[in-house]
């Protein structure tokens, strides 16, 4: 087996547009989206559903 140098992590700022998003960023560019979805499709009785089914499965 060949011999490999060990993988360093370094964070510089080129790396770091690469990187994974904060999940709150992540939410604030899904939202918009999301909200645009559920009023063309009439969607807000499927969201309350699973919201209901969510909340009963953490056994709240």
């Amino acid at each position: 087996m060949a011999q490999t140098a060990p993988r360093t992590v370094v964070r510089t700022r080129e790396s770091r547009r690469h990187g994974r998003r904060h999940p709150a960023v992540a939410t604030l560019m899904a939202l918009p989206l999301a909200v645009l979805l559920l009023l063309v499709f009439d969607g807000w009785e499927t969201v309350a559903t699973q919201a209901s089914s969510v909340g009963a499965v953490l056994g709240r």
